[in-house]
């Protein structure tokens, strides 16, 4: 970092924030693989949090590779460049009072222990989404599965890229066992301290 950087604080109180909002920000972090059901699970979260008068947004892992990540690719540094990028842009949600909820497969621990502590280990939220790998594969919804088996797609987590499960989560949901609805219950539910 360079010597002639300063951050600037800003006049208005965190808790000013928080009282306007009515909340308190927090970032909610989905991890599993590729069909586990994350960005289902964040945009139905999102959607039952602001119909509950809570300001929320999504920070999906594919609509970020659409901009802000671009530039990266698949390989274990490139993915741990972009979890990093995005839990940059989450504690800014949190800092304006926002709740950022972040889905991305995340799948190596040292990454998300990373994530947590750019973001803070009282507003990171862990949601391990444990959705089994033959589910997964057999929902294939974007055909990933398919071409990782051919060996047309590599360093595809859960084909030829581990997966490392979370030691500890703050909320664990199956979606080949529970609706979505029952989920986002759970995961509200969880976030009480918050709301």
């Amino acid at each position: 970092m360079s010597n002639n950087l300063r951050w600037h604080d800003g006049d208005i109180p965190f808790e000013s924030r928080c009282r306007l909002l009515g909340q308190r920000p927090v970032t909610v972090w989905f991890t599993g693989l590729s069909g586990a059901g994350k960005s289902t699970l964040a945009f139905a979260l999102e959607r039952r949090l602001l119909n509950d008068g809570r300001v929320a947004f999504v920070l999906d892992g594919d609509n970020i590779r659409h901009g802000l990540c671009a530039d990266l690719d698949f390989s274990s540094a490139a993915r741990r460049e972009n979890i990093r990028r995005v839990a940059e842009v989450a504690k800014l949600f949190n800092q304006a009072g926002f709740i950022c909820i972040c889905s991305l497969i995340s799948p190596f621990l040292q990454d998300r222990e990373m994530a947590r502590s750019i973001i803070g280990v009282d507003r990171f939220f862990e949601v391990y989404v444990s959705t089994p790998l033959l589910e997964c594969e057999r929902r294939d919804v974007k055909g990933l599965y398919a071409k990782a088996r051919a060996g047309v797609l590599s360093n595809f987590t859960g084909v030829d890229m581990p997966y490392e499960i979370p030691r500890f989560s703050d909320c664990q949901v199956d979606t080949s066992g529970t609706s979505v609805d029952s989920s986002v219950d759970l995961i509200v539910a969880g976030l009480a301290q918050w709301l």
